[in-house]
Parts: C-alpha cells; structure tokens; sequence
C-alpha cells in the first residue's frame, strides 16, 4: 500500500460563482482526503482557480476592469468554500501566480524542444465558453458539441501539440492501468474516442493577451486548458525538485466533472508523456446534478448556492446528502426535501438517538461513569461483529470511490445498534439489581458502537463527528487525527471516564 495519497479537484473558472458542481467536486475529494489521512497516510490535497482565457478577458471589459483585477475580486469567492463547506485543502493554487507561468512555460518547452509542438495555422469553429476549436464535422447542429451553444469562425497562427502522436502510446496505458479512468463507463468512452484517431491540438492563441506567453514567441499564449492542467504540478513545485513533487507525484486521483473528462484522461497525460513526466494514477469523472427534476440554470433561478445551503442546513447535512444521495459517477437530483427528510431520518433519528439517549441512560444508571462490559451474550457478539465488519466494508467502499456504499454501511450498523438497545432492554435490566453487570454491557456496547460510528462517519461529516468524539473519547485528541488501524478497533471506549448527560450533535431541521 502506498504511504502517500495525492488528490486533486479540477481549479474551477473564475467566471462563474461556486455552485453545486463546485462543492460537490471538492466535498468529494475532501471525504477521500480525511479517510486517506485517517488510514495513516501522507496527503496533498489540491484545490484552487482557473484565472486566465477569453472569458475573463471579455468579462473583466465588460465591466471596466482588467482582467487580474477581475480575478482578484472573484478569487475569495471559492476559497471561501474551504471554511464553509470544512475543506481541509493542504494548498490553494491560482493560475495567476508567478510559480505557474515558469512550471506551464517549462512544460511547454519541453514539448517544444523534442519537436512534440511546432507553428502552425489554425482555421476552425471555436467556442468561446469552452475555449475550444471543433472541426466541422464536430459540430451538432452547428454549435459547440461539448456545450450546445453558438461557435464563431476563426482563423489564426498556432503551436500544435503532436496529439497524433500519441494515440497508440494512451491506448497501452489505457490497457495497462485499467483503474486509471474510473467509472468503468467513462473509461470506455476515452477509449472509444482514442480509439476514433486523435488530430494535433491547437496549444496557443493570438487572439487574446490574457495568459501565459508562449516562450520566445511574441504574441502567442498559451491554450488556457494546458495552463489548467499543469496545475496539478505547480501546487507540489514543478519544475523545481521539491520535496512535496517526490513525494506525491503522481497524483493518486483528479477528480473531474464528467464533461471535462477528456481533457484529463486524453490531453493531459499525453502532454506529461511528452515532457518525459509520468501520467497520475487515476481520474474520476462524476455526474451531473439536476434540482428538482431540471437543469440548472441562472434563467430558471434554480441555482443551488452552496453557501445558502450550508446556512440553512449546515455544512455536515449538505455534505452528507450530496455524498449519500446518488451512486457516485451517476447523475444525481437535488431537493431541498430529501436533504431534510435524509438529515432527520438517518443522522438525527439514527445516528444522534444512539449516542444520545444512551449517554441518557449513563447519566440515570450510572452516574455518567462508563462501565467496563462483563461477559459478552450472542446479542453483543453480533453487534461487535457487525461494528468490524462496517468498517472493513466502508475501507473497501472509499477505495471504491462509492461514498453511498460507504456511508449506507455505517446507517445500517447505526440501525442495528439501535435495534440492540432496544432488543435488550436497558430499562427493564435497570430494574434488576442482579443485573446491573449486564446492563453495564449493553451501555459499554451502545456507546462504542456510536464511537466507531463517528470515526467512520469523519471524513463526510467532520463538525458532527469531532463532538461524539469529543463526547466519547476526552483527551484523545482530534476525531482528525485518529487513525481507523488504532482508534477503529471494537473495544476502544475506555471504561471509567465520565461523560456528559446529553450530546445533540445533529438537530432535528423543522421546515
């Protein structure tokens, strides 16, 4: 197993305010993150901006602004997800730092320099939006394949990238790391398309000023996808040979919407392949979210604003219903009722009532003092097993990239916990005083089965999780840095420590 985990979300356009797509993408890669983190490793986890291309040129116009000014002013609106939404990024890389233009420029200089790029002219369909030239052959209808919208005629001097060149060379490496397009539908697509023969890519403009100079070529900049992409490089210190760039390069997952999936399962690894770079180990492309059965759009006003979201729910309940609510790599739908109806139902009433009312229980029975269990019945044997058992079967979900898998896992042992509580009675035992050593057990086991629940539950909702730890595990520091091989043990609740009467970690929403 690797002792390293590096991933990545795609840096997302500053010509455009973070949305559900945006917050999804980074939610994702921040659960992978923390449960990588969780299993010992070392983790680099990348987000930042995409700041330069004929959008933003036009828009900064537009508004009586340069472009940089433009980007500076836009900028704070997705680094702020990181505290709403509990990001824990290692860095925030933009495009417009200087460290970027010198590893793009390096990239592309090497390319440059083994005759893999070479002037030529470009005549084609462009997409403004897309920032990209389609053949006419390409266009659906006479508009932009990719995103359906109008294309415009141009004409103009490019670098070209040998695509071509590399057609076979992406084909093997296809067939050599199967996993590295994920899901599996996605990786047939790439390679349908590889297969289809690949045209040399128009790598520079001349038509706009807004971004990286080709090298020793006045008037030309740099394509503003292969200045995105290189991205992934420049957050770890490319060119130089930093620490951070031996140690995580390659990254272990870009994660990507999938309409961008192209650009980082085809382009991407052809242009680190010609550099003499090696290629990341995986991308993921996910799906698409509709709200309430349509396409998102700024006309229909059904823009799902995420700050909103996490103010009328909470960054842990928007977290858990985008993570729990569709096979991730499907398209999913978004409704404000069946995040509620999801946050009451299984965090509240499951998850929140385990920890709560048995803590109840303690406080009247015990004095809050926790018991050491005594003899184990078939019943607690049962729920100790399933307590293993969940969180072998999260560990293989998360590997899987299947967070609906990996969290239904942890709800249906949650259920069967409160189902034990309920099967033995700790009320009735309480009547008893000849069986007060069993009513200690059943405390003990309902108590580490919520413990366990929230250190599998961390990674998706780290503000809910890091209070039922605070409440069950005093002093041992962070839910963050608690480690499943140490802490996911069954039997780590410690006996003798006194714990509060109560502990609400999950509100009940009243719409």
């Amino acid at each position: 197993m690797r002792e390293t985990f590096y991933i990545t979300t795609p840096i997302y356009y500053v010509n455009d305010v973070p949305h559900i797509g945006h917050a999804y993408t980074t939610i994702a890669c921040d659960a992978l993150a923390r449960w990588h983190r969780m299993k010992g490793k070392k983790v680099y986890f990348l987000t930042g901006t995409d700041e330069h291309g004929e959008k933003v040129q036009k828009s900064a116009a537009r508004k009586g602004m340069t472009p940089r000014e433009l980007a500076d002013q836009v900028v704070t609106n997705f680094q702020g997800l990181t505290p709403a939404l509990s990001i824990s990024n290692t860095a925030f890389i933009r495009t417009t730092e200087p460290r970027h233009y010198a590893s793009v420029q390096e990239l592309f200089r090497k390319s440059l320099g083994n005759g893999d790029i070479y002037l030529g002219e470009y005549e084609g369909w462009y997409c403004v939006p897309d920032e990209a030239y389609w053949t006419e052959l390409q266009l659906e209808g006479g508009n932009c394949p990719t995103c359906g919208r109008a294309v415009e005629k141009r004409k103009e001097p490019s670098y070209f990238f040998r695509l071509s060149k590399y057609q076979d060379r992406l084909l093997s490496f296809y067939r050599e790391n199967p996993r590295f397009i994920r899901p599996e539908s996605r990786r047939n697509e790439v390679v349908a398309f590889v297969e289809g023969g690949l045209n040399d890519l128009s790598v520079s403009r001349t038509s706009l000023t807004w971004g990286i100079p080709v090298p020793e070529a006045p008037g030309h900049v740099i394509y503003v996808w292969y200045d995105a992409l290189t991205n992934y490089l420049t957050g770890l210190g490319y060119p130089s040979k930093t620490e951070d760039l031996a140690t995580f390069w390659p990254a272990d997952l870009h994660m990507v919407g999938k309409d961008i999936l192209r650009f980082h399962a085809v382009y991407w690894p052809a242009f680190l392949m010609s550099a003499g770079v090696a290629p990341p180990r995986g991308v993921f492309a996910h799906g698409w979210w509709t709200v309430e059965g349509q396409k998102m759009s700024k006309s229909l006003g059904n823009v799902v604003d995420p700050y909103e979201m996490v103010r009328k729910y909470g960054a842990d309940a928007f977290r858990y219903f985008l993570l729990r609510e569709v096979s991730f790599g499907l398209d999913g739908d978004f409704s404000e009722k069946e995040l509620v109806r999801r946050a009451n139902s299984e965090l509240a009433d499951k998850l929140g009532n385990l920890l709560n009312r048995t803590l109840g229980m303690l406080g009247k029975y015990f004095a809050s003092v926790v018991p050491a269990p005594e003899a184990e019945e078939p019943a607690d044997a049962v729920l100790s097993r399933c307590g293993r058992e969940t969180a072998a079967a999260v560990d293989a979900a998360m590997e899987e990239v299947a967070f609906h898998k990996a969290l239904s896992a942890v709800i249906e042992f949650v259920t069967k916990a409160n189902e034990y509580v309920q099967s033995t009675e700790p009320w009735t035992l309480a009547k008893d005083p000849s069986k007060r050593e069993r009513l200690g057990t059943v405390l003990y086991n309902a108590l580490e089965a919520a413990r366990i629940a929230s250190l599998l539950m961390s990674p998706v909702t780290p503000a809910a999780a890091q209070r039922m730890w605070e409440t069950l595990a005093p002093g041992a520091g962070t839910v963050e840095g608690a480690l499943l091989g140490k802490n996911g043990a069954w039997g780590g609740l410690q006996a003798g420590i006194t714990l509060p009467k109560a502990c609400i970690v999950f509100p009940k929403i009243e719409t």
